[in-house]
C-alpha cells in the first residue's frame, strides 16, 4: 500500500473521478498535522470564495485512487456563529464530499464529539481519527477504539499522527467505507425526549419548503437552535407560512438547551462506554506543567524567558549567517555580475547590480532571521504553550479593557502583522476586536526585526543586541500606553470577559514545523522576487533619471521636497525615501537604502551607513521604523476588517504621530547625552 503526496499529483485513470475527501475537527486536534502529512508540498493554500478564511486544499493517491484532501476550517461546531462553521457546513452540505475524516482529540474526548454529534446528522460518510492516542496514555486515560466504534456506530481509528501512526489504518478504513465494504449506520443523538414532539411538528411544518441540498430533519433541528443562516433562508423560502413556524418556536425558546442537551447526554453515553478514566488524585503532565506555566508570577516570567530566548537564538544564529551571506552572495554575486557586465551600458550594469542585487539581494539576506523566528514560533504553537501565554498575559491586557484572547493576535505580530489582524475574528466583542487592530501595527513583525538586525550592529557595536531589546520594549511600551489611552478616552474603559480552552501539551511535529517554516520562507522569497525587486528598480530608475546623477535624480527631488520633515530627527532625504518605500513592504527600506548608496563596494552598506549619520540619527531611523505605519498588506488588511476607512485613517495618523514624536524624543535624548 502507498501513499504519494509530496511532490507532485498522480493523475486519475481512465474515468474515474477523485475521492473528495474532507478533513474536519476543532482547532487543536492535529488536522494540519494529518494534511501536511498526506499532501506534503502538493497543496496550495487561498481563501474561499468570497471569505477571508484560509482554504487548505491538496492531492494524495492510495492504493491507485486518487484523493482531493479539502482541510476545512477548525470549528467547534456547525451553527452559524462565525464564517469557520458556515464554511465547513456549507461544503459538506452543497459539496457532498465521499467522506468527511473527523479528528477528535482522545485526552479531551467530550468536548471533541460534540462535532462529531452534528457531522454525523449530514449526509456524508464519517471515520473518526482518534488522535493523540499517546497524550490521552499520558493524562492516565485508557480508550477503547473498537468500542466506541460500535457505540457510535462508524469507523474509527486510533493515531498519534506526529508520529505517523495510524495513518495507513485511516486511509485503510476510508478507502474501504469509500467502496463500500464497510457498511455505515451511524448511531445519531437525538433531542432531549420534552422537545421531540416540537421537533416533529417544526419537520411537519418546513416539508416541502426546505430548498436542496439541505436535509429537512436537520433543518428542523437548526431552527430549534435558533440558527440564524438556516432561519433567514426558510423565512424566505417559506413566505407567508413562516409564521406558523415562528410561532411554535416563539413557543419553546429554550428549544436550544434541550438540543445541546441531548447532544451532551449522548456524548455521555460514548464516554462511559469506552473511557477509563485515571484514578483520583492521579496528576497528569499538562496539570504539572501548568502549575507553572500559567502562574501568575511564573507564568510571566517564563513568558518573558522564552521570547528572550526566541530573539537571542534569531540574532546569535540568524546574524552571523546574515552576514556571511551579505558578504557572499549579495557582495560576491555583485562583483561577479560587475565584471560580466563591465563592457554593457552604463545603464545596464547600474540596473543588475544597484537596483537588482543591490536591492532585492540585500532583503534575501535577511531569510536566515526568518527561518529561525518562524520556526521558534511554530513550535510554541504547536507544543499547546501559546494558549498558555494568552492565558498568563490576561491580567496585563485588561489594563487596556482587552483580555488574554487579543494577546494570540497580537502576537501574531511577531511574525506579520496582516495575520494578526485577520486573528482579531476570534474576539466576540466589536470594541475588543477595533483596539486589537489598531493596536497590532505596533508589534515589531519580523520585517521590523529584519531591518533593526541589519542597522542596529551598524550604529551601536557590540551594543546592538542591547539596543534591539530596548526597541522592542519601547514597542511594547508604546503599544501598552496607547491602549490605555485610546480606551480610556475613546471605548470608556469597558472590559470584556476572557473563556478560552487550554489545550493538552503534545510533542511538537517537526515535519508540520519545517513545512510551515518552507512555505512562509517561499512567501519571502517571492516577495523578495517580484514585489520588492520591482520597487527595488523603480527607485533604481528614479535614482538615475533624469542625467544619470543620484543628487539631480527624479528621487532626489522626492527626497528633498520631505526632507524638512524628517530634519528634526536628523534624516536627510535618502532616510526619508527609505522610509516612504517601507510603505509597500518593510524590507524596502534596506533595498532603497541599498540602491542609493550602491553595492558591490569593499566597504558594505551596513559601514557605510554608519560613516555617513551619526548615532543619534540611528536611533532616531529605528525607533521611526518600529513605529511607523505598517505595509500596505497591513493597510489593506485594517480596512477589511474594520469595514471602511475611518478607523483605518485614525489608525495611520495614530502611527504617524507616535512615530515621528518617540523618534525625536530618542533623537534629542541621545544628542544630550552625547554632549
Amino acid at each position: 500500500m502507498k501513499v504519494t503526496g509530496v511532490g507532485h499529483a498522480i493523475p486519475p485513470t481512465g474515468d474515474t473521478a477523485p475521492v473528495l475527501m474532507a478533513l474536519a475537527g476543532q482547532p487543536n486536534v492535529g488536522k494540519s498535522t494529518l494534511f501536511n502529512l498526506l499532501t506534503g508540498l502538493n497543496q496550495h493554500v487561498g481563501n474561499w470564495p468570497g471569505k477571508t478564511v484560509e482554504r487548505k486544499e491538496g492531492t494524495f493517491t492510495f492504493n491507485g485512487r486518487v484523493y482531493r484532501l479539502v482541510d476545512l476550517p477548525g470549528t467547534y461546531s456547525l451553527t452559524a456563529n462565525s464564517a469557520e462553521e458556515v464554511i465547513a457546513r456549507e461544503f459538506i452540505i452543497r459539496e457532498r464530499p465521499d467522506v468527511v475524516v473527523a479528528m477528535v482529540d482522545a485526552a479531551i474526548l467530550e468536548r471533541s464529539l460534540y462535532l462529531v454529534a452534528e457531522l454525523l446528522c449530514l449526509s456524508a460518510p464519517v471515520v473518526v481519527g482518534l488522535n493523540m492516542i499517546d497524550v490521552a496514555r499520558q493524562e492516565g486515560m485508557e480508550i477503547e477504539p473498537d468500542v466506541l466504534a460500535a457505540a457510535l456506530g462508524v469507523p474509527v481509528v486510533p493515531m498519534v499522527a506526529t508520529k505517523n501512526q495510524g495513518v495507513r489504518e485511516l486511509l485503510e478504513t476510508v478507502d474501504r467505507l469509500v467502496s463500500g465494504a464497510i457498511p455505515y449506520a451511524p448511531k445519531t443523538p437525538r433531542i432531549r425526549a420534552d422537545h421531540r414532539e416540537v421537533l416533529e411538528r417544526i419537520g411537519e411544518l418546513v416539508a416541502g419548503y426546505v430548498p436542496e441540498p439541505y436535509p429537512p430533519d436537520w433543518v428542523a433541528m437548526k431552527l430549534l437552535e435558533g440558527d440564524r443562516a438556516v432561519t433567514a433562508m426558510m423565512q424566505e423560502s417559506m413566505g407567508d407560512r413562516w409564521e406558523a413556524v415562528h410561532d411554535v418556536l416563539r413557543a419553546h425558546d429554550d428549544a436550544l438547551v434541550a438540543v445541546a442537551g441531548g447532544r451532551y447526554e449522548w456524548i455521555g453515553r460514548m464516554v462511559r462506554a469506552a473511557v477509563t478514566r485515571p484514578r483520583a488524585g492521579q496528576i497528569g503532565l499538562t496539570e504539572r506543567l501548568d502549575r507553572w506555566a500559567t502562574h501568575p508570577l511564573w507564568g510571566l516570567l517564563l513568558l518573558t524567558v522564552i521570547l528572550g530566548l526566541t530573539f537571542w537564538l534569531t540574532y546569535a544564529i540568524g546574524a552571523p549567517l546574515q552576514d556571511l551571506l551579505d558578504t557572499y552572495l549579495v557582495g560576491g554575486l555583485a562583483a561577479l555580475v560587475g565584471g560580466w557586465l563591465s563592457g554593457a551600458p552604463t545603464w545596464l550594469h547600474g540596473l543588475v547590480v544597484d537596483g537588482v542585487i543591490g536591492g532585492a539581494g540585500s532583503v534575501l539576506t535577511f531569510l536566515p532571521i526568518l527561518v529561525i523566528f518562524f520556526a521558534v514560533m511554530g513550535m510554541l504553537e504547536d507544543i499547546g504553550y501559546m494558549a498558555r501565554a494568552a492565558y498568563v498575559m490576561d491580567s496585563f491586557m485588561h489594563l487596556m479593557g482587552l483580555h488574554g484572547k487579543s494577546f494570540l493576535p497580537l502576537f501574531l505580530g511577531f511574525g506579520c502583522n496582516v495575520p494578526a489582524v485577520l486573528g482579531t475574528r476570534v474576539i466576540e466583542s466589536r470594541r475588543a476586536r477595533l483596539l486589537t487592530i489598531i493596536l497590532s501595527p505596533l508589534i515589531p513583525c519580523t520585517a521590523r526585526m529584519a531591518v533593526v538586525a541589519f542597522l542596529a550592529p551598524a550604529f551601536f557595536g557590540s551594543a546592538a543586541t542591547l539596543v534591539s531589546w530596548g526597541l522592542v520594549l519601547l514597542s511594547l511600551l508604546v503599544l501598552a500606553l496607547s491602549g490605555v489611552l485610546i480606551n480610556k478616552t475613546m471605548f470608556r474603559g469597558r472590559r470584556a470577559a476572557f473563556i478560552m480552552e487550554l489545550p493538552l501539551y503534545h510533542l511538537p511535529n517537526w515535519r508540520t514545523i519545517g513545512l510551515l517554516v518552507w512555505q512562509r520562507s517561499l512567501a519571502f522569497i517571492r516577495k523578495a522576487g517580484t514585489l520588492i525587486l520591482v520597487v527595488s528598480v523603480v527607485i533604481w530608475a528614479l535614482s538615475t533619471l533624469p542625467y544619470g546623477e543620484i543628487e539631480t535624480s527624479f528621487l532626489a527631488r522626492i527626497g528633498r521636497w520631505l526632507e524638512p520633515v524628517g530634519r528634526p530627527l536628523g534624516f536627510d532625504w535618502r532616510l526619508m525615501v527609505a522610509l516612504l518605500t517601507s510603505f509597500i513592504a518593510k524590507e524596502n527600506s534596506i533595498a532603497t537604502l541599498g540602491v542609493l548608496f550602491g553595492s558591490g563596494e569593499d566597504v558594505g552598506l551596513a559601514d557605510t551607513l554608519a560613516r555617513t549619520f551619526p548615532m543619534p540619527t540611528g536611533l532616531a531611523f529605528l525607533v521611526v521604523q518600529m513605529l511607523f505605519i505598517p505595509c500596505v498588506a497591513t493597510v489593506a488588511a485594517i480596512r477589511q476588517e474594520t469595514g471602511g476607512w475611518r478607523w483605518t485613517l485614525f489608525s495611520l495618523g495614530l502611527l504617524m504621530l507616535i512615530s515621528w514624536g518617540v523618534g525625536w524624543l530618542a533623537f534629542r535624548l541621545l544628542m544630550l547625552l552625547s554632549l
